[in-house]
Formats: structure tokens, sequence, C-alpha cells
């Protein structure tokens, strides 16, 4: 089975995370998406929202079970024994953030990363953006799936 891992803290999840999660379906028997716990990092939305969050905009998608994790994600990879780490990459900057890690990855493991490029309707979108414009009230509705308007 081609097992894969979409980590992220998903505070909240964006058009951006379902346009690479949907694009990855294809790729993959299974998808988790992985939501890291970080105990020092201050989040807008609790875990059980993020969870549940991610469970209403792919309830009708079997291929896709939601985990949550704390440490390094290669550590969380083999516990569940995924074999792929997909990653979205938006821009340059992301590019080089994330190959950084990658390497750090292949150190560490054999779990291979595949990097998808969001589409161009979505590359904007961030989740620390869709936190500021929900905190000056803005209108965030085209940003994100339907479970997260509150």
């Amino acid at each position: 089975m081609k097992r894969a891992i979409f980590p992220g803290s998903f505070d909240p999840i964006t058009l951006g995370h379902v346009d690479i999660i949907s694009r990855s379906l294809p790729l993959f028997d299974e998808l988790v998406i992985a939501i890291g716990v970080n105990t020092t990092k201050k989040y807008m939305f609790s875990l059980a929202q993020r969870q549940d969050f991610i469970k209403k905009t792919f309830q009708n998608e079997p291929k896709i079970r939601v985990e949550t994790y704390e440490g390094l994600t290669v550590d969380f990879c083999k516990k569940i024994d995924a074999n792929f780490i997909v990653r979205g990459l938006r821009n340059p900057a992301d590019f080089e953030f994330e190959k950084t890690i990658t390497q750090v990855n292949r150190r560490l493991s054999n779990i291979e990363t595949v990097f998808l490029l969001t589409s161009a309707e979505t590359a904007f979108i961030s989740s620390s953006i869709v936190r500021e414009v929900m905190h000056f009230g803005g209108d965030y509705s085209s940003m994100v799936p339907a479970p997260v308007k509150l």
C-alpha cells in the first residue's frame, strides 16, 4: 500500500491545502492528514476544531484519514508505515524552506517527499493570512472550505 502523509498545523485548513490534498489523492492508496502538535505554539483553533474542519471537509473521501502527532514527522511516518510526505509549494521561498527539511528527513529516513505546486487560484492563500483576515473581521470565505466558515 502506498501511504503518504500531508503534515501541517492546519490552523485553519485552507483551500490551498484542499487543492494539494485533492490532487495528491490519485497518487496514493491512503493519505493521512497529519496535524502536528507543537505545545509551544499558540493556535487560533483548538486541535479538536482543526480535526473537525478536516474531517467534515473530506467526509466523503475514503482514502483520507486524520491523525495527530508530536515530534519528528519522519518518526510519525515510520510509526504508521508511510513512505511518502506530500508538501505544497506556493513560491520559491517555500521551495527553499521545504528543500532543507526534505534533506534532513532524507538523512534521518528513507521517506520520500513529493512536492506539488499549488494552483494559481490558491497560491496566495496561507493559514496565517486567513487568520489575519479573520482577526480583523474581513471576508475569508473564499479562502477556506465550508466547514471553516464560522
